[in-house]
């Protein structure tokens, strides 16, 4: 078992240092309104702390699952920072779905403090979060990926090392591609589906046992047949992370056309008041078309 510090207490960092807490480890939270981390403590035990540094003071291991870029840097950076607080040899695990060019640049800050550096954005959402279920794709030195492992494993349905330090966020921006161009295309199914007069249900049971069937199929047809947009990854973070694919996209000569498409789509939800519904609300784009 281990000493750690959990960075972080959102939808997905809260029951994600749950799950560190059951196994067994020392966790120390902190979360940037305390009042969250002190229920954290209140749930799960362990303990919370003012500062990134405090909270970091002695872990084996910090783990951090924030916004973006700008709130990443500033949890561990400055002397309030978790780097500040972090022993030489100790190792930082990122969470965080960010830009690979933060990754890269805080794991040569890390590496330049005698610090072990981990980008390990996660896939499945606020349910996968509170199941232990993620997916993790992760980026880093090997040897840096074989300690974080046994630890993620606490929350993780597969845990995988891409590649050096930015492969696991490129995985991840691969990751939200896809889903952005499966959910706008289920979308549209269904709105053709509502549109004909058909059985919705009677459709989704007959087309999800071929080649059409997805997790978002089986998992949010009923909610978006529904109108219910309240659960889930929110559409502003959705975009978030479709800017820095599509960022990507143009340093590495990629082409996103749908992508492209899609992230103004989401736009759209967006001015219809829906940034925090989730992402199958491209639905509710379409039906508002007429």
């Amino acid at each position: 078992m281990a000493k750690l510090a959990f960075l972080g207490l959102g939808v997905m960092g809260f029951p994600m240092a749950g799950h560190l807490q059951a196994a067994g480890h020392e966790v120390t939270v902190y979360n940037r309104s305390p009042a969250k981390a002190e229920a954290w403590v209140a749930k799960h035990g362990g303990a919370f702390a003012p500062t990134p540094a405090k909270a970091a003071a002695g872990a084996d291991i910090v783990l951090a699952c924030v916004g973006n870029d700008d709130d990443l840097r500033s949890v561990c950076l400055g002397e309030d920072g978790a780097f500040a607080g972090m022993g030489k040899g100790a190792l930082f695990v990122d969470h965080t779905t960010v830009s690979a060019m933060v990754t890269c640049e805080l794991a040569d800050t890390a590496a330049s403090l005698g610090l072990g550096f981990v980008d390990a954005p996660v896939s499945g959402g606020q349910a996968g979060a509170e199941n232990g279920a993620l997916s993790i794709m992760c980026g880093g030195a090997e040897d840096d990926y074989a300690r974080a492992e046994p630890v993620i494993a606490a929350y993780a349905k597969i845990c995988r090392r891409m590649g050096d330090s930015g492969q696991g966020q490129m995985t991840k921006m691969c990751n939200q591609i896809a889903i952005a161009g499966l959910v706008q295309g289920l979308s549209e199914s269904l709105h053709l589906a509502e549109k004909a007069g058909l059985d919705i249900e009677a459709v989704v049971e007959v087309i999800s046992q071929g080649a059409a069937g997805s997790w978002q199929m089986v998992n949010r047809h009923k909610t978006m047949a529904a109108g219910k947009f309240d659960h889930g990854f929110a559409v502003d973070w959705m975009r978030k992370d479709l800017g820095i694919c599509l960022a990507t996209a143009d340093e590495v000569g990629a082409s996103l056309p749908v992508t492209a498409l899609v992230d103004q789509f989401y736009k759209d939800v967006q001015k219809m008041g829906g940034g925090r519904w989730d992402t199958s609300a491209l639905f509710a784009r379409l039906r508002a078309a007429g």
